[in-house]
């Protein structure tokens, strides 16, 4: 039981973080989001997802960035 409350607890921190990153939320507001101390988040983040939820910030930000540079690209190409 403790194990799928861990899971879900995980899940909607990285449904938190995918829907926010823009605003770049911190430790503790995440980990305030889902009840739980800084601490403990970021320890059972790491342990479910394999990466620290800072990380996984970067990455989705990264991610979405690298979207906008593709569609700027592709406005911008020239037609043949």
């Amino acid at each position: 039981m403790q194990q799928q409350n861990h899971f879900a607890r995980i899940a909607k921190a990285i449904s938190y973080i995918q829907h926010n990153f823009k605003a770049q939320p911190s430790l503790d507001e995440v980990a305030a989001h889902i009840h739980l101390s800084p601490a403990h988040f970021q320890r059972l983040f790491t342990e479910w997802a394999g990466t620290s939820p800072k990380k996984f910030l970067q990455y989705i930000s990264l991610e979405h960035a690298k979207t906008l540079l593709q569609q700027e690209a592709l406005l911008h190409k020239p037609t043949s």
